[in-house]
């Protein structure tokens, strides 16, 4: 397992963790660049923000928008996060994707080799991004806590 997930969570390769390589992914069987190589923070940041701005606009169909009312906006940065979290874990776990990472290209593939991430990887996944911390926290290959506990990553599909 810790050559698949190559993090000090699982002890890494090697005793440290810190096996040398010469790219983010590398120890993981993945490219350099291109197609399969890991997407970098930046873009992984931008498909959050569509995602959640997404989350945002379909809420704003079911649920009142009133910046004057604290109480209204409140109930609805409430369910827009549920909205989110329902929207990613349904799309990652069936697709893959979510809209920011296809419109990014992006995917999110589970690093044993199986077709699907699922939507049983996709809670726990999606459950520690919305925490934002673990997601912060990256190993030597730029996957957060919430993909080393999961044993996915997000790759670029161009």
């Amino acid at each position: 397992m810790s050559r698949t997930t190559g993090s000090w969570l699982s002890g890494g390769v090697g005793g440290s963790g810190d096996a040398a390589q010469e790219w983010p992914g590398q120890r993981l069987g993945l490219p350099e660049r291109g197609p399969g190589s890991l997407a970098g923070r930046g873009a992984r940041f931008g498909a959050l923000l569509i995602d959640l701005v997404v989350a945002s606009l379909v809420t704003s169909v079911f649920v009142r928008i009133d910046v004057q009312a604290p109480e209204q906006m409140r109930n609805f940065n409430y369910v827009a996060l549920l909205v989110w979290f329902v929207i990613t874990v349904v799309m990652v776990g069936l697709f893959g994707f979510t809209v920011g990472k296809l419109l990014l290209g992006m995917r999110v593939v589970r690093l044993d080799g199986k077709p699907m991430v699922n939507v049983l990887r996709a809670i726990p996944r999606t459950l520690l991004v919305g925490l934002i911390l673990p997601a912060a926290f990256s190993d030597a290959d730029g996957r957060g806590l919430h993909e080393r506990v999961t044993g996915t990553g997000v790759v670029r599909t161009r």
